[in-house]
């Protein structure tokens, strides 16, 4: 036995009509086309992918630029030419918790 629950909601008056002009584009009940409309809400989580797609398609996907890759070890040391030896009293410090 199948069992149909009431739900009241308040929506305006400019939405109402656009669902209700919707339904009847349709050939529908309002009833019946909100009722899909939730339950395709409320079934399907879009995955990390679908959202990615989405945003692409709408001009909205952002993509951070990439961090820089390790420096190597004498771009390291030109990097900390004349800021004494607070550099490698930290780096000490450091190798000494290991």
């Amino acid at each position: 036995m199948h069992v149909v629950k009431q739900l009241l909601t308040r929506v305006d008056d400019e939405l109402h009509a656009r669902l209700k002009a919707w339904a009847a584009a349709e050939g529908r009940s309002l009833n019946d086309l909100v009722s899909e409309v939730l339950a395709e809400a409320v079934g399907h989580r879009a995955t990390r992918h679908e959202v990615r797609v989405r945003a692409k398609m709408a001009g909205l996907l952002v993509r951070p630029p990439r961090p820089p890759g390790p420096i190597d070890r004498e771009q390291a040391l030109r990097s900390m030419r004349g800021l004494g030896s607070a550099p490698s009293a930290a780096l000490d410090a450091d190798r000494g918790n290991r």
